[in-house]
């Protein structure tokens, strides 16, 4: 991956991230895909504006913020199965769970910052064509660079639990979870799955520490 397609990843995983945090779950009607992403755009900057230079000051908050708002929103073993692909059918049921837990946090640590910077009036939610009574739907998205040239980044969505929760996202057509799963695939192949869990622990446990 090139410089510039790590920096456009960074800000649609961004994206992602604040997808999941303002999304609504309560309430007897289920948002259909394209309104949980939608009502994420618009109570972003409500969200983050009494709290942006607290955040900014202390990684723990931002984190604890983060974590208590996306967990329910992200459908995080399906997400992390997807990333293992054909290791999961290997793994043990305590390594399943330690890498959900791992990957997941990892994510939320890496991106945590970018949280900060994210701005509403560069994305552009299309209107959605899928089916939202079916379980997999994806709701499609332009993101403004600052060269004004737009970004098409799609979401992908798994209905579990009576609610949309996403678990992958597409920036022109390229896909978060598999440039995860090819990387970690070949680090799997040369240590092995258990090496990987443990390297993703090592930094959650070190990025935590800080």
């Amino acid at each position: 991956m090139n410089l510039q397609e790590f920096v456009t990843m960074k800000r649609v995983l961004l994206i992602l991230v604040m997808s999941c945090l303002t999304a609504t779950t309560a309430g007897a009607v289920m948002a259909s895909p394209d309104e949980v992403i939608r009502e994420a755009v618009n109570l972003l900057d409500e969200g983050l504006d009494s709290r942006r230079d607290e955040l900014a000051a202390d990684h723990q908050a931002l984190y604890a913020f983060i974590d208590g708002i996306l967990l329910p929103r992200f459908e995080r073993e399906f997400s992390a199965r997807a990333v293992l692909g054909k290791h999961w059918k290997d793994a043990t049921e305590e390594q399943r769970s330690r890498f959900i837990d791992a990957f997941y946090t990892t994510l939320l640590q890496r991106y945590a910052e970018y949280v900060l910077e994210f701005d509403t009036d560069r994305v552009e939610v299309l209107p959605f064509r899928g089916d939202a009574d079916g379980r997999y739907s994806t709701v499609r998205t332009n993101v403004r660079q600052d060269d004004g040239t737009k970004v098409p980044v799609h979401y992908d969505l798994v209905k579990a639990k009576d609610t949309w929760r996403m678990w992958n996202v597409k920036v022109e057509g390229v896909s978060y979870v598999k440039n995860y799963r090819t990387e970690l695939d070949e680090e799997i192949k040369s240590s092995s799955l258990e090496a990987v869990i443990q390297r993703l622990e090592s930094e959650v446990s070190s990025n935590g520490d800080e």
